[in-house]
């Protein structure tokens, strides 16, 4: 898969699992309980392949749609709803006494997707609650979300590596081509 994660925070990087929207087809990236066990996982959550269902993809997009709808326009109670829900449902950590020793529970492999998805919308709250910016990459063949975090707040692309180099070879181009005439 091509993932990428540029959108500066997981909920972002959440959103950006669905490209070229501007597309009448979008490419969809989470296709497979697989597909999101490995995105969980370059993500940075600990989640066992084998406990990823197929409603936890259908869970994911739902969030991953809300979110995008909540941070990129006017806010709509339905998704305030399911990004509350989703922040509000790992379930609590848990201490048992071993022998003495007071461990932590571990969660069942059920939990691991909500756990991952529950902080995903935990920190889709804390930036929708902030006064941050959420771009959408100005590349016109892109369309990738982002947390704007620069000092001027006019970062435009979603990533230099990817976008803003292209862009700016193709400026290059054209003034290049502008003096040969």
């Amino acid at each position: 898969m091509d993932w990428v994660f540029d959108g500066g925070r997981p909920c972002l990087d959440l959103v950006n699992t669905l490209r070229s929207r501007h597309l009448a087809e979008p490419v969809e990236l989470l296709t497979s309980p697989e597909a999101l066990a490995e995105w969980l996982g370059l993500a940075g959550f600990v989640v066992g392949r084998k406990s990823v269902t197929s409603g936890n993809v259908t869970a994911a997009k739902t969030l991953r749609e809300a979110v995008n709808r909540l941070l990129t326009s006017p806010p709509r109670a339905a998704d305030v709803l399911i990004v509350n829900k989703a922040a509000a449902s790992p379930p609590p950590a848990r201490l048992r006494l071993d022998g003495g020793v007071l461990r932590r529970e571990a969660l069942a492999p059920s939990d691991w997707v909500a756990t991952a998805l529950g902080a995903i919308a935990s920190d889709a709250v804390d930036l929708a609650a902030s006064d941050a910016l959420v771009r959408i990459c100005a590349a016109g063949d892109c369309g990738l979300r982002f947390h704007d975090a620069s000092p001027r707040r006019t970062r435009q692309w979603c990533s230099m590596s990817r976008c803003g180099n292209r862009a700016k070879a193709r400026a290059h181009y054209a003034r290049a081509q502008g003096r040969n005439r």
